[in-house]
């Protein structure tokens, strides 16, 4: 497949459009992230996907390079990227198929073959170039990606609040995955959300932990349920408990399918820690699936 690449839609705003500029933030997040260990991972390779924030790079760009940092040990060939599609313009899962992405930092090329394999998956997977075209979730890891994997090709994957079964997504989507990666690709997995939104910081805190226990342990059925309660239970300011849970949810069902048992928290902080508003936050976290 080849098409007319993806220009950047948030350059200026979500990070800089600069590349000079770019590039020396790129460089202090990840050196901020040099701590990232290995702990009791049997390897780089047993790492499976992850979990990254999408926010304004200067807000969650420190806990999302530790995500991207850890990338950068697996060295993954593709990276399939699964996003929050936060206008609904796909029907279930808005698959690119266009050309290479485009950033200040230089392009970042789609892997044309599994892009394809994905899209004859079928319902609710989908050629749609469209649905990427203004969409931030994805277009704000590029920057920290292209630094550490530079090599790597990407296949970007909107992921609709419109999708009904993103359990079934999520074991088609896994199955293939599990088929490559058995077969000797370095293929990983990585869910772009960032975590509650709006309310104080200590609120945002509690309701972060609370649901990154059935995240950790890619229960998407406890979380989906765990995020509805709290949303019910009218804690201030709180107007979701993850906002990408679609791409998170289809993420986890991928995951189980590619042989991952646990996840592993790198970090969590809010806006707060980066200086935003404390009355009014969004939470962060980077997590690794083993």
């Amino acid at each position: 497949m080849r098409g007319e690449p993806r220009r950047p839609a948030v350059a200026g705003t979500f990070y800089p459009a600069d590349p000079k500029r770019l590039n020396a933030l790129v460089t202090d997040l990840l050196a901020g992230a040099t701590g990232v260990m290995l702990a009791d991972w049997t390897s780089p390779e047993a790492v499976r996907g992850l979990l990254v924030p999408h926010a304004g790079l200067v807000y969650s760009g420190a806990i999302a390079a530790l995500g991207w940092a850890l990338a950068g040990l697996i060295r993954p060939t593709t990276i399939v990227l699964a996003g929050t599609d936060h206008q609904a313009w796909a029907q279930g899962v808005g698959v690119w198929t266009g050309g290479p992405w485009q950033t200040p930092l230089g392009d970042v090329a789609i892997d044309d073959a599994l892009a394809a394999e994905i899209v004859a998956l079928g319902v609710p997977f989908a050629q749609d170039d469209a649905c990427h075209m203004e969409e931030h979730s994805l277009e704000v890891q590029l920057p920290l990606l292209a630094r550490t994997c530079p090599d790597a090709r990407i296949v970007p994957l909107g992921v609709s609040p419109r999708l009904r079964d993103h359990a079934g997504a999520g074991v088609m989507l896994g199955k293939l995955l599990a088929q490559k990666r058995a077969g000797g690709e370095r293929i990983l997995l990585v869910a772009s959300s960032d975590m509650a939104h709006y309310p104080p910081a200590s609120i945002c805190e509690s309701t972060d932990a609370e649901l990154l226990e059935p995240l950790l342990r890619l229960d998407a059925d406890a979380l989906r349920d765990l995020e509805a309660m709290a949303i019910a239970a009218n804690r201030p300011g709180l107007v979701c408990g993850l906002c990408g849970i679609d791409p998170v949810r289809v993420s986890l069902a991928a995951l189980v399918e590619m042989g991952a048992h646990r996840g592993i928290l790198l970090r969590a902080a809010t806006s707060a820690d980066a200086g935003g508003d404390p009355r009014r936050t969004v939470g962060y976290a980077a997590a690794a699936f083993t």
